[in-house]
Order: structure tokens, then sequence, then C-alpha cells
């Protein structure tokens, strides 16, 4: 079936069996390969991207779900001068990564949690990662990561 997203800004359109996944559409056909590929059960987070503007687990979704639309990749959020986002900076600073294979997906989903919550509380920001896992347990300096990022936003 044809496919087309806009991904990041930039139309990517291709042919691809029905049952492709959105994170195999985005690693494979687009090639960006900031979304892992964890589990494939939904479990671990590690594929997340912004859906129109919402976090989903790409592993989850078919291709064809997000014909149409546009999604958000890890790469896509710097700007076009290379300037890091500032949750990226936020987690750059604070430490909020380990082995970096859950980071991607940790970003994706904080960025949309302060979409939603510009200024969380800690435990919102821990209930709002729950689901996606760091294997090196580094959930403190992630947690801390998001609450910098959502501070910076609150600075004039």
């Amino acid at each position: 079936m044809k496919v087309s997203v806009t991904v990041n800004g930039s139309q990517v359109a291709a042919e691809v069996p029905d049952r492709t996944l959105l994170v195999h559409f985005l690693r494979d056909v687009a090639g960006l390969t900031a979304a892992n590929i964890g589990c494939d059960t939904s479990s671990c987070g590690a594929c997340t991207v912004l859906l129109d503007g919402q976090s989903v687990k790409s592993c989850t979704l078919l291709a064809a779900q997000a014909d149409g639309r546009g999604v958000v990749t890890l790469e896509g959020l710097a700007d076009g001068d290379g300037e890091l986002h500032p949750m990226q900076q936020a987690f750059r600073a604070e430490h909020g990564l380990q082995c970096g294979f859950c980071t991607p997906g940790m970003v994706m989903a904080a960025v949309s949690l302060l979409a939603e919550n510009p200024d969380p509380a800690e435990a919102e920001v821990r209930t709002a990662l729950e689901g996606n896992l760091c294997r090196c347990t580094g959930y403190h300096n992630i947690v801390r990561a998001v609450l910098a990022a959502a501070g910076e936003r609150q600075t004039p």
C-alpha cells in the first residue's frame, strides 16, 4: 500500500506491505534510526515518537495509520541550525542517559508531557514516563532532566 507521512517536516512516501509498523517505516524507509526497536510489544517505549503532537509507541502502529499525518522523531526536535531542543539539552546537562537506548523514547514522551502539562510535579513526571523503561535504572536523572526542561520553559 502507498503510505505518505510528513516526518520531521518532510514528506516521506513509499509503497510498503500493509502490515508495516510505523517504527519500521521510520527506520527503513525514512532512514531515521532514533526510534529504537526494543520489545515490539509496546512495553518499553524505546520507539516513542510524536504523531500529530501526541506521544505514541511506533511499534504498535501501522505505517498506514500514520498516512497523511505528521510524525516527529528525536532527529526532528533540534532546530535547523543544529541547536538541541531544550529537552535534549536538559537530558545532556542532567545526565539523563546512561547507555542511551531508552533516551529517544524518553525524550519524546517528556516533550509530549510538557506540551500537555508545562509545569509538572515530580510525581506527575514519574507517572507520565511509566510506559518508558530504562534498563540502566537512570530514572532519577531522567526525572531531574524533565523538571529542568520544564523550569527552562517557565523562565521568561
